[in-house]
């Protein structure tokens, strides 16, 4: 299989499948592996790493060969010693030179080497910080699943009313031809089943909408034409946990925090390399050299050179980097206790969400079977003459704005959910 064959297989595996219904897990799936936000962030990891090992190379043998194969023009005439003139001449005559050189840094306190600690503790910050952006990308796919589960629910909420208010319709129509119920009955059933129907085409739009994020969220280009499976955000076991325990949790597996502490040691190895610039810096090199215009004639050179050097004053430069870098600390770790403070807040909010929403959804079940039973007590008042018109279609609004509002308690409490898994630094920490 070819390079281009292998990418389309892989494209099409990481796609929602149509008539196949896709699980919470296979978007998840489908997101780590096509979301360009994670590929950024890798890609941003990778290029950290390339810069410690960059700054590591000043530690390691310096080697460089140089060679050259220049023509002279050369010139030859004159006046012989018999006194006769002869005519000048013009040519080129071949020099041959090589070298090569090998240095090695031996000391310089520190600096190079903080410098290259500090360039690692950078990287792993960012691999930390791409972590992050995992665990986000993930929450950003359960929201998005969820919303459109909503949406799904509400879309089929809105058939039943429909289908409900076309029955009322022509149970009113059968009233008012035999002359028991008044034609303003018929009126309000037909505007209720038009209202209905608005609803219907309203809920099938937000649920095509909520596809298009729920792709967005996935990174994927390609069709709505696919169903969602039943899937629900399973109860976290610390969901009841206290907030000081949640948060013993969050600060040793949030990857914001191992980001920000490793940003903190690199600007520390960073201050303390920058003290190092105020000494000496001790290195040795060697060479070889092969000079020469004939072959007879090369001569082969070697020296070794041990080097001191020592920028005793530099305007104040070293001095005003360290002012900098003790102010860029201090900016970090004041980073580290908001970013302390942040994750309490996340946690409460996520955990009151994750109470709130179990209540208020075992309130919504409550409410759904109480104007269920109210809506059809209101058809057989009507059947049988006792009730009106408008008693019966504010039966059917409670109902449908009580389903409605089930649907929603659903989608809180999976999001909060998610929320707090995040919130605790993922299902995987």
């Amino acid at each position: 299989m070819n390079a281009s064959a292998l990418v389309f297989a892989l494209a099409v595996s990481a796609a929602p499948q149509a008539g196949q219904p896709l699980t919470l897990d296979d978007a998840v799936r489908i997101a780590l592996e096509r979301q360009p936000t994670l590929v950024q962030a890798h890609a941003t990891t990778q290029a950290a790493q390339a810069r410690a090992d960059e700054t590591r190379a000043s530690l390691l043998p310096q080697v460089s060969l140089n060679a050259g194969y220049p023509f002279l023009l050369a010139s030859s005439g004159g006046r012989s010693a018999s006194g006769t003139q002869t005519p000048a001449s013009f040519g080129f005559s071949p020099n041959f030179a090589a070298n090569l050189q090998a240095s090695q840094l031996l000391w310089d306190f520190g600096g190079t080497f903080n410098r290259w600690q500090a360039s690692l503790s950078t990287a792993e910050a960012q691999q930390a910080q791409e972590h992050a952006t995992r665990l986000q990308t993930i929450l950003n796919v359960q929201t998005a699943y969820f919303l459109a589960r909503a949406q799904n629910e509400l879309v089929g909420v809105a058939r039943d009313t429909l289908q409900n208010q076309l029955r009322h319709q022509q149970q009113v129509e059968s009233f008012v031809q035999v002359g028991t119920r008044a034609p303003i009955d018929l009126a309000q059933a037909r505007t209720d089943t038009a209202n209905a129907k608005v609803q219907l085409i309203n809920s099938e739009n937000n649920f095509r909408i909520s596809l298009a994020q729920l792709n967005h969220a996935m990174g994927f280009e390609g069709s709505l034409d696919y169903t969602l499976a039943d899937t629900n955000f399973p109860a976290l076991a610390q969901e009841n946990a206290p907030v000081e325990k949640l948060m013993e949790q969050a600060l040793a597996a949030r990857p914001e925090f191992v980001a920000i502490e490793r940003q903190v040691r690199a600007q520390e190895l960073s201050l303390t390399a920058l003290g190092g610039d105020y000494f000496p810096r001790l290195s040795v090199s060697t060479a070889f050299t092969n000079v020469g215009l004939q072959d007879a004639q090369f001569t082969w050179n070697w020296n070794a050179q041990l080097s001191l050097s020592w920028q005793i004053f530099q305007g104040g430069l070293t001095t005003a980097q360290q002012r900098e870098a003790r102010a860029n600390l201090l900016s970090l770790q004041a980073q580290r206790d908001a970013l302390r403070q942040q994750v309490r807040l996340e946690v409460e909010q996520a955990r009151v969400g994750v109470e709130g929403a179990n209540a208020a959804l075992q309130a919504s079940e409550e409410a759904l079977v109480n104007a269920r039973e109210r809506l059809r007590l209101a058809e057989g008042r009507y059947e049988a003459g006792a009730g009106n018109i408008i008693e019966l279609g504010d039966a059917q609004v409670a109902a449908t704005s009580a389903a409605a509002q089930l649907a929603q308690a659903r989608f809180n409490l999976a999001s909060a959910r998610a929320r707090l898994s995040e919130a605790l630094g993922g299902p995987t920490s």
